[in-house]
């Protein structure tokens, strides 16, 4: 016999807010294996496609776990110095940027920088404020980063964990259908399936259109020559997902350091904001709708709100299940609604004599 709703909701309920109280009590701890099992979920489908071509499991994610470090040996050895370098330049350089801008300003437009005037003031306390704290805030997010997420945790624990949950993805998955209520068994496997839809679709459709922007705007702004191209294009991917905030974001501080450094060269300024401009167009055009997909259902502000929030009750853990968490309470949202108009509350009288 079938628990009585009430009863059902309860125990629901209860779940519901021991999972919160965990993820907002260990955080900390969990956080290499919400790390690993993210990885996993983003590699299973590639493990799948290599089982399909006749590797095993065991083969398909050695496979994955040899390319995945010869990658990020490769990175480490060619990216990521020049990244923390140009990061680096870009902070101590700030100053003489703004020094450089007041000049600018006073030179084309006197009457708007008056020497007693606010903006004159504001662009020279902007400039001190960097120059005395930008080296500290650098060596503050630094500290704090290795902290948060310890040498140990990224290239031990981490691959670790995402290379057993990759081993054993098919039998997680199939020992948790196993477990399901025998009378909601159907009705949960429809909505998590819609749920690994709209996952899949987002994180996995996002984070490769990330990727791709994020490496062709540090390229092609490296190739104009732009001074810091690769910092830009780092930032200007990794914002991707949010529409058009990564071309904005990207565009405005890849025009606003060649303003300073092709001034007068208007066909190298130009390349720059073309380079943004046909980003946009691919994006757009071809990779959204290729690998994200038109119907998601995990709209942007939505999105925002649940980052915003989890991320301020659970910090970065938070972050991390924020998007899945959006992407169930979507779905879940949609099914109730669906219920609600075929019920007999929202038809009403009028639906029962049709």
């Amino acid at each position: 016999m079938a628990l009585p709703v009430q009863e059902q909701a309860k125990y629901w309920g209860i779940a519901s807010a021991v999972f919160l109280v965990a993820l907002w009590g260990i955080g900390d701890i969990i956080l290499p294996f919400v790390l690993g099992g993210a990885i996993a979920y983003f590699l299973d489908p590639v493990a799948d496609r290599l089982e399909a071509w006749g590797f095993s499991r065991a083969a398909a994610t050695t496979i994955i776990t040899l390319v995945a470090i010869l990658i990020f040996v490769i990175l480490v050895l060619a990216v990521v110095p020049t990244l923390v370098a140009q990061a680096t330049s870009l902070i101590q350089i700030t100053p003489q940027l703004a020094s450089d801008l007041q000049s600018f300003l006073t030179q084309r437009f006197p009457q708007l920088l008056e020497p007693d005037s606010a903006v004159s003031q504001t662009l020279a306390a902007i400039g001190q404020q960097v120059q005395e704290k930008g080296g500290a805030l650098l060596q503050t997010a630094l500290t704090s980063a290795a902290s948060l997420i310890n040498v140990v945790v990224l290239l031990v624990i981490v691959p670790v964990v995402a290379f057993y949950l990759l081993l054993d993805w098919d039998n997680m998955i199939a020992k948790i259908n196993s477990l399901l209520p025998l009378d909601h068994a159907p009705v949960i496997r429809k909505l998590a399936g819609e749920i690994d839809q709209t996952l899949a679709a987002f994180v996995r459709g996002m984070g490769t259109v990330c990727l791709i922007l994020g490496t062709y705007y540090a390229i092609a702004l490296m190739l104009v020559g732009l001074q810091f191209g690769l910092v830009v294009g780092f930032i200007a991917g990794l914002i991707t997902f949010i529409p058009y905030v990564g071309a904005l974001v990207g565009g405005a501080l890849a025009i606003g350091l060649g303003l300073f450094q092709f001034w007068g060269d208007w066909v190298s300024l130009g390349l720059v904001a073309g380079i943004f401009g046909l980003g946009q167009v691919i994006e757009g055009n071809v990779l959204t709708p290729k690998l994200v997909g038109s119907s998601v259902g995990l709209h942007p502000v939505w999105l925002i709100f649940a980052l915003s929030l989890f991320g301020t009750l659970f910090g970065f853990v938070g972050m991390l299940v924020a998007v899945p968490v959006a992407a169930a309470i979507g779905v879940l949202v949609r099914y109730v609604a669906d219920q609600y108009k075929a019920s007999r509350l929202y038809k009403g009288i009028a639906g029962k004599e049709d």
